[in-house]
Formats: structure tokens, C-alpha cells, sequence
């Protein structure tokens, strides 16, 4: 059942996208169903009853679920103008990857009672600075729009969309939101995980990759928070100090669950 519901959410984000800006109204309808049954599939999918369910697709869809909501929320509604061409075909591959690479089923019998909330901060954290990335990543796209690099203009078809967006200074001040919201639950991941190890995830701490990598994400990313209040950081520093984070909380979390899972068919620890 759950299978079919990703699908079916894949196919109406297909759907919404492949829709002309003349048709806004009947491609934002069809994208918000997508969204439904694209946030019910995936609460069904993490929660398997007494357990919970953990690995690189759960990560990458709900991460791209949220990417959803965050562009809604900002719109107040499913017009996303130019970004659907950009949002909705990940998000329609996000929906179906739980049916290709299913994760690992963690037994929540025996695990302290603070462990469900550090994966559900952990997963919040992830999706937020996810959406933070994908943001800078279009910035980028419309700056060099904006400034002809190299005297080459993009093609017709992506200049139309970038024209869609935004101005870029609206667009910086989004990011800011994002990364700002994304850095306080990427702490309280952090925190949770290093100092309270034993009580939260009922394990001995130990230092391993994921920690590291995880470690040198948070310090990109509050570096990059401390340089915009005290130095007014601004354009093309902001988007590569927020991407390199990101490529970090990448490796930390969804790289090595993918090489677990998909490379070496091992359960991911």
C-alpha cells in the first residue's frame, strides 16, 4: 500500500511540474495532493509500530518533504512559480526511493526515552539546512544569470524560470531564516549526540566519521552565522561556506548510510 502511495505522490509532483505557469492554480492543487500523500507515506514508512525506521532514503525524503513545505509556507500555498521546475522532480524521486532502498528497522524497545526525539531533531536538522542548500544552490544560478558570466547568458528556458524567482536579496534573507532555524537543531543534534551519548542514545560516545564531519558542518555553518552578524557576509561567500556545510552533513549522514545500505548491504549503525 505504502508503495502505491509513493507513486502516486511521485506522479502528481510530475504532474504539477510538467503543467504551464498559465495552469497555477490547477498545478498547485496537484502538487499540494502530492505533498499529502507524500508526508502520509513517509509518516508510515519511519513509524513501523513499537519500531522506527532509519536510512539514507528516509533521510532524503524527508528532507525533500520539507523542501516542499518551506516553499509553500513561503508562497502561502503551492504556486511555486519558476522553483517547481527545480523542486518537484527530486521531491518525485525522494517519494519512491523508501520502496527501492527500505532502511533499517531500529527497535525502540529498550532505547532511552530521549532517543525517538534526538532522531526526530537529527531528521529536522537534516531537512532544514537541506533546504538552506538548495536555496543557495538556485542563488547561485540566478547570480550568474544576473551577471552574464563569461558574456554567456543561459538557455531561453532557464532564464524564464530564474526570471520567475524572487530578487536575489529576498532570496539571501530566506537563506538566513533557514540556515538560522537549521543551526539551532544541528546543535541540539550535536549536543545531544557528544555529551549526552549515553543518556539519549543509550551507547558509549565514540569518536567515528560521522561525528567529525558532523562537528566540522556545525562549525561551517555557525562561522558563516557569526560572519553575517559581524562582518555582514553577503553573496557569493555566504552560498559557498552554506553548500560546503552541507556537502559535510551529506557525507556525516546520507553518504554513509548509502555506502551501508546500497554498497555493502550492511545495516547501518
Amino acid at each position: 500500500m505504502l508503495i502505491y502511495l509513493s507513486f502516486l505522490a511521485a506522479a502528481l509532483y510530475l504532474i504539477a511540474a510538467a503543467l504551464p505557469f498559465q495552469r497555477a492554480s490547477l498545478s498547485g492543487w496537484i502538487a499540494g495532493a502530492g505533498w499529502v500523500l507524500h508526508g502520509i507515506s513517509l509518516w508510515s514508512h519511519v513509524f513501523a509500530g513499537d519500531m522506527l525506521r532509519v536510512g539514507f532514503s528516509v533521510m532524503l525524503s524527508a528532507a525533500l518533504w520539507m523542501t516542499v513545505t518551506a516553499y509553500s509556507w513561503e508562497n502561502r500555498g503551492f504556486h511555486f512559480g519558476g522553483i517547481k521546475y527545480l523542486l518537484l522532480p527530486p521531491a518525485a524521486l525522494a517519494a519512491i526511493t523508501g520502496g527501492v532502498f527500505p532502511g533499517n528497522l531500529v527497535a525502540l524497545a529498550g532505547k532511552p526515552v530521549m532517543f525517538p526525539w534526538h532522531v526526530a531533531v537529527a531528521l529536522m536538522a537534516y531537512s532544514t539546512l537541506t533546504i538552506a542548500a538548495f536555496h543557495a544552490a538556485i542563488m547561485l544560478m540566478q547570480d550568474k544569470h544576473l551577471h552574464r558570466l563569461r558574456a554567456r547568458s543561459l538557455k531561453p528556458w532557464m532564464a524564464h524560470l530564474l526570471d520567475q524567482l524572487p530578487a536575489l536579496m529576498t532570496m539571501e534573507k530566506v537563506l538566513f531564516r533557514l540556515l538560522s532555524v537549521g543551526f539551532v537543531l544541528l546543535s541540539l543534534t550535536v549536543l545531544s549526540g557528544v555529551l549526552f551519548s549515553e543518556q539519549v542514545l543509550g551507547v558509549v560516545f565514540r569518536w567515528n566519521h560521522k561525528v567529525v564531519l558532523s562537528l566540522f558542518s556545525w562549525l561551517l555553518f555557525g562561522v558563516l552565522l557569526a560572519g553575517r552578524h559581524w562582518q555582514g557576509w553577503r553573496g557569493k561567500k555566504v552560498l559557498t561556506f552554506t553548500l560546503s556545510g552541507f556537502i559535510f552533513l551529506l557525507l556525516a549522514y546520507v553518504g554513509s548510510h548509502f555506502v551501508l545500505e546500497v554498497i555493502l548491504h550492511r545495516s547501518a549503525g
